[in-house]
């Protein structure tokens, strides 16, 4: 999808599960490779994917994203739902290449805009604003399963 200076972006498969398991632990969002591994495998087959950010070794970054056709607009939107760099990767551009590169796999799959959940990371809100985002709304989330 796109390359820097020997940094490779391109679609995560379930063969790069144990790397990102260990880049989704150093963020915070442990889960198991092999529970990884099915669930990129699901994404391929859905409206979204998945890419990462290769150098020499394991992955240094991952984006995912997904598209839903929101009923007030003429073209699906692109959700950013994940978007981690390994703590030695930051500050080096990785994560704004990671974005450029969804925001293409975005174009592809007919999207006509792209957004980003946030959360509560501080430096995740000023990497939105220097990136072009601008903020919409609050975002509130409940279970579909009774807690039992």
């Amino acid at each position: 999808m796109g390359q820097r200076h020997g940094l490779e972006i391109r679609a995560a498969t379930g063969a790069d599960s144990v790397g990102l398991a260990e880049l989704m632990r150093q963020g915070g969002r442990p889960i198991a490779a092999r529970d990884l591994a099915e669930r990129l495998d699901l994404l391929r087959q859905g409206d979204g994917t998945a890419l990462i950010a290769l150098e020499w070794g394991p992955p240094s970054g991952l984006v995912v994203l997904h598209w839903y056709r929101p009923l007030d607009e003429p073209a699906p939107t692109a959700q950013i739902t994940t978007l981690l760099v390994g703590p030695e990767e930051r500050r080096r551009g990785v994560g704004r290449l990671l974005l450029k590169a969804a925001a293409q796999a975005a174009r592809v799959a007919g999207c006509g805009h792209l957004e980003m959940l946030v959360l509560q990371e501080p430096s995740l809100h000023a990497f939105c604003h220097a990136t072009g985002f601008s903020q919409a709304g609050t975002r509130f989330v409940r279970g579909l399963r009774k807690k039992g």
